[in-house]
């Protein structure tokens, strides 16, 4: 005969878990916790793990490109659409999925200032400015594949959505300047 007082252990195996660790629900909720800690900007989307799947869930005013890229437009803004080789100049707010602020133009005190077509961006970020007019606010949603390089030395990982909210200021044409051995890009 065997007594449970000499093998207690015995009894707790065949125990089950109660809570599924993928219940959406749960995972929504801490997601929303996480974000209000972080003092994430309205209607910031969540993000839903299940393993390595991830659910963006967005309100409907958000619209999916066929890249994966997810962008929401608060102003339209007026005039043409940037193009490679143009120089454009904007602000931005970078968050995490948990809706931790990375990094911020308007912290740093100036709008960033880049040519497209160069690579020179995260492609997410760059496929998000593309059809964006000067004046126009969006927030766009990077999914991991067309997101920043990762790696020790960044802080990005490789299983990451980033959010980014942008605003574009100004739209500049380029052109390359040769005076004898030295070349240059001037934009006005």
């Amino acid at each position: 005969m065997v007594s449970w007082n000499f093998f207690p252990a015995l009894f707790s195996l065949a125990k089950t878990k109660s809570k599924n660790p993928y219940d959406e629900r749960r995972l929504l909720e801490q997601n929303k916790r996480m974000q209000k800690e972080n003092n994430a900007p309205d209607e910031f989307p969540n993000f839903v793990r299940e393993g390595f799947e991830v659910k963006v869930l967005a309100s409907e005013n958000y619209v999916k490109k066929d890249s994966g890229l997810i962008y929401r437009d608060f102003v339209v803004g007026k005039g043409d659409c940037p193009k490679a080789g143009q120089q454009v100049t904007f602000h931005y707010v970078g968050y995490n999925e948990s809706g931790r602020r990375i990094d911020s133009t308007y912290l740093q005190g100036k709008p960033a200032k880049i040519r497209l077509g160069n690579n020179a961006l995260v492609p997410g970020f760059e496929q998000g400015i593309l059809d964006m007019r000067p004046g126009g606010k969006r927030r766009i949603i990077i999914p991991p594949e067309l997101g920043p390089p990762v790696g020790p030395s960044t802080f990005f990982s490789a299983k990451q959505f980033e959010v980014f909210d942008i605003e574009l200021l100004d739209i500049e044409d380029c052109q390359r300047r040769t005076i004898g051995f030295y070349s240059d890009v001037v934009c006005s």
